[in-house]
């Protein structure tokens, strides 16, 4: 099923943060978007959840520096 989830990232500096949070997030399998929010400090993840989980996503992301909590 198709899920959408938005978390709250803590640690991005600029814009290149959330191009980078975007691209490590849609290269995962079952990631069909993402997209991250500097101004906001939060992304927008649509995904399977039947390929993978909310804990893949926060540890791909933690991998680059970066902490997400989800908010939905």
């Amino acid at each position: 099923m198709i899920t959408k989830q938005i978390f709250k990232i803590e640690g991005m500096h600029c814009t290149s943060c959330s191009l980078l949070i975007e691209g490590d997030l849609e290269d995962l399998n079952g990631v069909l978007n993402a997209q991250a929010n500097y101004v906001r400090s939060e992304c927008l993840v649509e995904f399977d959840d039947e390929q993978l989980n909310t804990e893949v996503i926060i540890g791909t992301v933690a991998q680059i520096g970066y902490k997400l909590q989800p908010l939905t």
